[in-house]
């Protein structure tokens, strides 16, 4: 069915604007821990102008507001005028679809020196509303109050504006500041008597209408944060719907007169625009403006794009001698007068000089005309034949989805495309279709699907690619390989066993989201993932940018806040996923074999090119200088068994015959150059260690010799080895680090470092059993025993060292 009629409402915002509304108040910043400081009315506003954004965001005409304020020092309104009285009640912003002026308007608004009614100003609300609409009866009617009724209100006679609200089918909304609300839940300690009586009659109130609803400013920001959809209703657009050959037989063929709609749109981020500041002084402004270019006003205009277009006309003829010289040339002259040779060359063309080309391979046919001749082709929809829909291929549409309605105006219409739609949905086939959107446009193919509604019936279509467009790519089979003899390989790495086959399905089946959502009231649990609830980030956090850089004074002092929670819930996956998927995760790994793949090195070029170095890369051999070589390393060393090779050869082996003139003069063959040096490894050292993660055990010993540095030392070691525990693939280098340790304690003892290993090895536990961390690599260190555990009195004392640990904390600590 189509959407909901979208737009065609008139929302009237009455604001307090009384003196407790100038309270000031500390408003907590959403997701950090601080908070700013504003007045109740400037809280207030924020609301306001983000249900106002939300209207100039969707950009419809049919969607307007005014704001009218109470307790305002004069009076402006469209009853007083007639009739007088409601005093202090002014229509700020008289109703019309609003703009950034009318932002701009609200942030002038301070609190008044007078105390205001609200009953006044619904009634004002209500009967500017009802004059403006008219006999408008299908548009939907909007009031909006905030306050934070801590004034006293005349209460006389307010079911007479409950019948007239009702009649006029008027939604109404009272946001509080600081109201009691249950189902946030939320209650004002110290409340006034005034403000507890106003209260109670707002729940009168809202309670006596149909359609009303009360409650706190607070939870009101916390809903305008929720993702919200754009509902439009689409325009149909008529066309005709063609079975057979109208024209060469009408006989066998028919017309049916429909009309199309949009099912689905596409939906983006909102686009930025780029805008640049301009002082006064342009053409548009009138010549006798006094004052001086300062003084002038300075406006903000959108920047446009403007392209130009330019011939490179330098020859290309030149042989490569000529070509280098000229370059240098250039080079020199760009140098000292700029661009000069890039102007020489580069001509500047009006876009009317230009023929429009098309590339076809790697050529370009050239288009005099702007487009090719197009087809002869003639509005309408035109069913081609049918298919089973089981043969549907989901993967084929490509294009938004449309509704294929009769034409409400004609019923013989509507019963000859319902029986059209009857007979498909009967038979389960679907139609291709051809549809000229209008005489002489491109044709476009797709498939009609019959769509079965209570009380109408109608058809879908979406559009498919041509046979053209379709790119069938064949892939040599997994489970079935033949070696170049033509024999059937039943055994290889490539084909999967029983094992991993199962194994596999394991893991798939762990993974199923399918129940793992939340549970009905029977207790059966819905899917995790629900389209309907999923959103697109990018989309509503831009808009969450727009509007809050619009509310807000001072981007610095009060950022943007994180994105609403119902962005972010389908980020991750469900932890009860996780946690089943686990074993047959491991289970996988270990049929599989799987181990971590080491980055690939780059071979250092001859030119002298470096290859950059990727942020995460460690362990790898990186393009770097070969370090200086002695005099003894330069020394040839000839062998009369070895052929020369050349200097700039890859490899040792040489040509199967040495040419004469590769020999010196005394007959003696060339001198063989040693092997390039390899490029030096990265020590992965952090700034200002002194043990990198490379060969920590080899910094380490090699530090400890010198004997200054030993504190130093003992410390990087410690903060190496939890580095590299905590990280993925850990466990191939178990070994190595369970000697880094048993090294770090056999120091720490030594060297009187006992304080530092006791820190390291709880620090260590706790870093390995945290979530997520290291069990395994934990389990090893409790396989070595007593002497990975801590340092004890006893034990230190033997070694001149003291130590605060007993030897029971020593003997129990590993078993924990």
């Amino acid at each position: 069915m189509p959407a909901e009629r979208a737009g065609y409402t008139v929302t009237m915002f009455l604001v307090d604007i009384s003196p407790s509304m100038g309270k000031v108040r500390s408003v907590d910043l959403p997701g950090e821990d601080r908070s700013i400081e504003m007045t109740n009315l400037e809280w207030a506003l924020q609301f306001v102008k983000l249900k106002i954004q939300e209207m100039i965001f969707d950009g419809r005409k049919t969607d307007q507001c005014g704001v009218i304020t109470f307790g305002s020092d004069d009076t402006d309104n469209i009853i007083n005028k007639k009739n007088g009285g409601y005093e202090h009640v002014t229509e700020y912003i008289p109703i019309a679809q609003p703009n950034y002026g009318t932002l701009a308007r609200l942030d002038e608004l301070e609190p008044s020196d007078i105390i205001g009614d609200p009953i006044d100003a619904l009634i004002v609300g209500i009967e500017t509303q009802d004059v403006y609409l008219g006999n408008k009866k299908t548009w939907t009617r909007k009031v909006i109050i905030l306050t934070d009724g801590e004034n006293p209100i005349e209460i006389e006679d307010w079911e007479a504006t409950v019948k007239k609200m009702t009649d006029l089918n008027i939604i109404l909304t009272v946001v509080g500041i600081d109201f009691d609300d249950e189902e946030v839940p939320f209650h004002e300690e110290d409340k006034s008597i005034i403000k507890a009586a106003n209260e109670k009659f707002f729940q009168t109130l809202t309670s006596a209408l149909p359609s009303a609803l009360l409650g706190t400013l607070s939870a009101a920001l916390t809903s305008l944060a929720y993702p919200s959809m754009k509902t439009t209703k689409s325009v149909l657009m008529g066309t005709v719907l063609r079975i057979g050959d109208v024209e060469g037989r009408p006989q066998e063929a028919a017309e049916i007169l429909v009309k199309s709609s949009k099912c689905t749109a596409l939906a983006r981020p909102k686009g930025w625009k780029k805008f640049g500041r301009r002082i006064g002084g342009g053409e548009d402004e009138d010549e006798d403006m006094g004052g001086d270019d300062e003084e002038r006003k300075t406006a903000y205009a959108q920047l446009t794009m403007r392209t130009e277009y330019f011939v490179d006309r330098a020859e290309h003829d030149e042989d490569e001698e000529a070509a280098d010289k000229d370059k240098d040339k250039d080079a020199m002259d760009m140098d000292e007068d700029g661009e000069k040779a890039k102007e020489e060359n580069i001509e500047r063309v009006e876009k009317e000089q230009l023929v429009r080309g098309f590339k076809y391979g790697t050529t370009y046919v050239p288009c005099p005309d702007g487009q090719f001749p197009k087809l002869n082709s003639v509005k309408g929809i035109d069913i081609c034949g049918f298919f089973s829909a089981e043969n549907f291929r989901r993967d084929y549409p490509m294009s938004e989805v449309q509704y294929i309605w009769a034409d409400p105006s004609a019923p013989s219409q509507q019963v000859a495309l319902s029986s059209i739609a009857q007979a498909m949905e009967e038979k389960k086939v679907m139609a291709i279709a051809r549809w000229v959107t209008k005489d002489g446009a491109d044709p476009k193919m797709g498939v009609l699907s019959p769509s079965i509604f209570d009380k109408v019936d109608c058809l879908l279509w979406v559009q498919m690619p041509f046979a053209d467009d379709v790119r069938k790519y064949t892939f040599a089979s997994l489970d079935n390989l033949v070696n170049k003899k033509g024999e059937v390989v039943t055994k290889h790495p490539y084909i999967p066993t029983e094992e991993q086959q199962e194994a596999m399905d394991k893991f798939v089946d762990a993974m199923d989201l399918m129940h793992a959502g939340e549970k009905d009231e029977e207790g059966n649990r819905y899917p995790w993932y629900d389209t309907r609830l999923s959103y697109n980030p990018a989309i509503h956090r831009t808009k969450q940018a727009l509007f809050h850089s619009a509310v807000v004074q001072d981007v610095a002092s009060n950022p943007l806040p994180p994105p609403h929670p119902e962005l972010l819930k389908y980020f991750d996956p469900p932890k009860k996923v996780l946690k089943r998927a686990k074993d047959a995760l491991e289970e996988c790994k270990t049929s599989f074999k799987v181990k971590q793949v080491p980055k690939k090195v780059t071979r250092q070029r001859k030119d002298g090119h470096v290859r950059a170095r990727d942020d995460d890369e460690e362990m790898l051999l990186l393009d770097a200088k070969p370090p200086k070589r002695t005099a003894s390393q330069s020394q040839a060393q000839t062998s009369p068994s070895k052929k020369p090779v050349a200097a700039d050869s890859d490899t040792d082996d040489s040509d199967a015959d040495e040419s004469p003139d590769k020999k010196l003069k005394n007959g003696q063959p060339l001198p063989t150059p040693e092997r390039s040096v390899s490029p030096a490894i990265d020590p992965g050292r952090a700034p200002g260690r002194i043990i990198g993660t490379t060969y920590p055990l080899q910094d380490f010993r090699k530090n400890i010799s010198q004997g200054d540095v030993v504190s130093k030392a003992v410390e990087d070691l410690g903060f190496v080895i939890k580095e590299i525990v905590m990280k993925p693939f850990s466990s191939r280098r178990n070994d190595e680090l369970l000697e880094c340790v048993a090294m770090f304690r056999d120091t720490a003892l030594k060297e009187d470092e006992i304080d530092a290993w006791n820190d390291f090895i709880k620090d260590l536990r706790q870093t390995c059993l945290a979530d997520p961390g290291n069990k395994e690599f934990w389990s090893e260190v409790q396989k070595q025993g007593r002497k990975m555990s801590l340092i004890s009195k006893p034990e230190a004392a033997k070694n001149g060292g003291i130590s605060a640990i007993p030897e029971s904390d020593a003997e129990e600590f590993l078993q924990q």
